[in-house]
This record gives structure tokens, C-alpha cells and sequence, in this order.
């Protein structure tokens, strides 16, 4: 019995000295969930930008904003915050800039009223939330989030928008709040030139002064200019997400509905593929399904994100006349825009890195 248990006991000493202790270390290693670095893409439209058109203090200004909502989305990540905090927070941020054609600055229908578009998911667990033709509530994206988050439904839209909204506490405009001079002798100047009547200048707009020049990105048909904000992000979780904010085609029928809130369309996101926001000819972009067509080529086919994003925007979109842009990201980090006029305004970071901002399609 003594002898048995010697060996018993030799053989446990052994079996304990087989795993050395940097192997031990190892394993301990492997175990735990790999460091991550957060990483994130924006862009405010695509379209027809023009260096001779918008101006040094016209860039100048968009390179400025884009820095400043990228600056808010890097600080939400680096504070250890999830992609759909820095998507919400980067979008807050342009839906109040007059810039861009979301939130505050938006463009008006053919009635004169401003109607949004808005939708953010979540790529960890597909969940998602969309709105259409917002009029008072100042944040569309925080509306999408919240139709996500508080309600059985993925999609509402029209009046019962603002007034889910209202139930659960979001911030209630005068639908004059949106307006701008800009966008409003813009849509003015296209109903003339089509020889359509011009609606009432809304309720509540200040009296009529001079417009602060911004880039004609409306989407208007024939223009081939388009103005819409969105942004993809990658936390150090490992999730992604993606969310896009727009005013739609200026001069629109009422009750229009664009690419932006489709999910598939104009905003997609999946932890098992990518995550996309969509700029450009709303109608194409929801007919090709554009966002889940990038991710579908990157889960399906094993293309890289770069190449996905290029086939679907320089060849299958192009096939279909439709013009326009993305910006996309994976849980292993891969950035990529693609966009086929001759500018898409964009910038992106990956933590630790310096932020790219770019205008023209002449940048990198």
C-alpha cells in the first residue's frame, strides 16, 4: 500500500512538472479575451463637391465640423464606451450642425417642411431601430435608438414618431427649429427652375437674411448631390455598429422615404460581417440593397472590406446609374469608404492613430 501510494505520488509530480510555468502562462494568456482598439468612420454626405464651389472658409468650416464630432465619438470609445454610444453621440453632434443635411439643416419637401430619416443597429446583436418623416423631435438617431431599445417595433414612422418620442422623454422642437436660410432658398431655386409652386415660408422661420453658404448636397433628382450623415464604430469589446441621420431629397414628395432608415439599404450591421451608412441616390441604394450587399460580399465571398465596398459602389451601383457612397468597418478592424462623385465628406480614426478628414475624391 505505501509502495502504491509513492508511486501515486511520483507520478502526480511528474504529471505536474510536464506543463512547464511559461506554458502555464500561456494558457492563462490564451484565455483571456484579446486587447482590442476601438476604431471609427463618419462621413456627411456625397456628392458633387467642388474646391472652386465651396471655398477655403467653406472647407475650412466642414473640415472643422467633421473634426469636432469625430473628436466627441473618440472620446465616448477611449472612455471605454460601446459603438452604439459613439455612433449616437458623433450623429447628435451633426443633426445640430446647419452644414449638414440632418437634423437642424435638413432639406424641405416640396411642402416646405421638414421631414428626417434616422436609423442605428446594433452589430452584436442585430437589433435595430428606424424612424421616418420626424418633425419635431430634435435627435432623430436618439429616436431610431430608442424605438431600438424601447419598443417592440424596429421601424415607425410618420406622426406617431414624435409622439413615441415624446413618451419617452426625447427633446420636442417647433418644426421651425430645422429650418435654415440656405436650404430653404435652395429649395426655392429648384421649384422655380422646375416650374413647380413654391409652399409658404414655414411657421416660426426667422425673417429672411442672408444664407450661410453650404455644399449643395440635397438630394435632388438629376443633381447627383446628396447630403446625409452616418457613422460606423468599432468598440473595445470587439462589437460594431452603425447608424445614419438624414433630411432626405430636397423638393420631395410628402412622406418620401429614403435609403437611410431601410435596414439592409442605408444602414446594416453584424458582428459576423461589417458594419455600413450609406450617402447618396436613396432610390438605388434601397432597389441594390447596398449595406447588407457590402456585408453579404464580405461574410459570403471572404472579400476584403476595401474590395466589397468598391464592388458594390464602382460596379453594381454604377450598373443601375445610381451614385453615391459608404464607409464600413469590421470587428477585426478593417476601415474602408468608397464613393463614386467627386467628393464624400469623411474623416476616421483608429485608436492610438492620427484622424484622417478628407473632402475631395483626389484624397486618400
Amino acid at each position: 500500500m505505501r509502495m502504491a501510494l509513492e508511486v501515486c505520488m511520483f507520478a502526480g509530480m511528474v504529471a505536474g512538472a510536464a506543463v512547464p510555468m511559461g506554458a502555464q502562462q500561456t494558457a492563462q494568456q490564451a484565455a483571456q479575451p484579446p486587447v482590442r482598439h476601438w476604431a471609427l468612420v463618419m462621413h456627411g454626405g456625397a456628392g458633387v463637391i467642388a474646391r472652386a464651389d465651396l471655398g477655403p472658409a467653406g472647407e475650412a468650416a466642414y473640415r472643422a465640423s467633421l473634426a469636432q464630432a469625430e473628436a466627441a465619438g473618440a472620446k465616448v470609445l477611449d472612455s471605454g464606451g460601446s459603438a452604439l454610444d459613439a455612433v449616437e453621440a458623433i450623429i447628435n453632434i451633426l443633426e445640430d450642425d446647419p452644414l449638414f443635411n440632418a437634423g437642424r439643416g435638413s432639406a424641405f419637401s416640396a411642402e416646405g417642411k421638414n421631414e428626417m430619416d434616422s436609423a442605428i443597429m446594433d452589430g452584436a446583436t442585430l437589433k435595430a431601430g428606424a424612424v421616418a418623416g420626424v418633425t419635431r423631435t430634435r435627435h432623430p438617431i436618439s429616436l431610431a435608438r430608442a424605438v431600438m431599445e424601447k419598443s417592440p417595433h424596429v421601424m415607425l414612422a410618420g406622426p406617431g414618431t414624435d409622439a413615441f418620442a415624446a413618451t419617452v422623454g426625447l427633446e420636442q422642437v417647433e418644426p421651425s427649429f430645422f429650418f435654415t436660410e440656405a436650404r430653404w432658398q435652395s429649395l426655392v431655386k429648384q421649384l422655380q427652375k422646375e416650374g413647380r409652386p413654391i409652399p409658404p415660408r414655414p411657421a416660426g422661420a426667422p425673417t429672411p437674411g442672408p444664407a450661410v453658404p453650404v455644399a449643395q448636397l440635397d438630394e435632388a433628382e438629376g443633381s447627383h448631390s446628396y447630403g446625409t450623415v452616418g457613422v460606423v464604430a468599432l468598440d473595445r469589446a470587439g462589437n460594431i455598429a452603425a447608424g445614419t441621420s438624414t433630411g432626405g431629397m430636397q423638393g420631395k414628395l410628402p412622406g418620401r422615404v429614403g435609403d437611410s432608415p431601410i435596414i439592409g439599404a442605408g444602414t446594416y450591421a453584424s458582428n459576423q460581417s461589417c458594419a455600413v451608412s450609406a450617402t447618396g441616390s436613396g432610390e438605388y441604394f434601397i432597389r441594390l440593397g447596398v449595406a447588407r450587399e457590402v456585408c453579404n460580399l464580405v461574410y459570403f465571398k471572404g472579400m476584403k472590406l476595401q474590395e466589397a465596398a468598391d464592388q458594390v459602389i464602382h460596379k453594381e451601383l454604377e450598373t443601375l446609374h445610381g451614385d453615391g457612397g459608404v464607409i464600413a468597418i469590421t470587428p477585426d478592424g478593417q476601415l474602408a469608404w468608397s464613393f463614386n462623385t467627386p467628393g464624400m465628406f469623411r474623416a476616421r480614426q483608429v485608436e492610438g492613430g492620427k484622424v484622417e478628414i478628407g473632402i475631395y475624391n483626389d484624397e486618400p
